[in-house]
């Protein structure tokens, strides 16, 4: 599951990043309660080139008549992808890649409040999440939109939610942006022991009205 992100990267130190062109109609500024429907900075490889390109957080099946025509579908499951009619398409011809500073899961307290935590990379260099994309149009509207990959949660992360976002080391990149060939599929597996850390962070991030670099301090241990 990933239901919220944090993206701190200057858009052009994430075309830096992914060595890509960037549109001139990214997000602008640190961000730090990225929520579904929002617009996030994709990576995207097509004719030898790669691109930055702003698109909708939220997968639209072709066959949505408008955007609210069915579930919202912010991410994919890893073990299905291939066999869903939504995402089967994207999967094999547009997948993307997502940058991002950390993201949010949330625990249950004992009273049954929703207790979000702030996980982020051990070594606090930027994660690069697997997506999978596609430009939707219906009724005159188009979209670009995208979701990310998710797999069984590793790495430790087990203790707090049992799903976790597919996060791509840069040596992986090109297999999984269509640019080394095929067999993409060995790369949706959880992280690796050791490579995330977290830390429990106030309730406030719990609205998606919520902003502002105090939505990351730890609460007291």
């Amino acid at each position: 599951m990933c239901g919220r992100l944090v993206n701190l990267l200057p858009n052009e130190a994430m075309a830096r990043l992914f060595d890509a062109a960037p549109s001139n109609d990214l997000p602008v500024g640190e961000r730090y309660n990225i929520c579904p429907t929002n617009q996030i900075a994709v990576a995207v490889s097509a004719e030898g080139q790669r691109r930055l390109r702003p698109m909708r957080w939220g997968f639209l099946p072709h066959w949505y008549t408008a955007p609210n025509d069915g579930p919202l579908l912010i991410n994919a499951r890893a073990e299905t992808i291939a066999e869903k009619p939504a995402f089967r398409d994207a999967v094999r011809q547009r997948r993307c890649l997502v940058a991002a500073t950390g993201f949010y899961e949330w625990t249950k307290g004992t009273d049954g409040a929703r207790l979000p935590w702030y996980i982020r990379p051990a070594d606090g260099a930027p994660m690069v999440l697997a997506g999978i994309w596609q430009d939707w149009e219906a009724g005159g509207e188009r979209l670009s939109c995208v979701a990310l990959v998710t797999c069984a949660a590793g790495g430790g992360m087990e203790e707090l939610h049992h799903r976790m976002p597919v996060i791509l080391s840069e040596p992986d990149w090109p297999l999984w942006l269509g640019e080394a060939g095929h067999g993409a599929a060995v790369l949706m597996k959880p992280a690796p022991a050791g490579c995330l850390t977290w830390n429990r962070v106030g309730t406030e991030v719990n609205s998606n009205r919520a902003s502002g670099a105090g939505l990351l301090e730890p609460l007291p241990a």
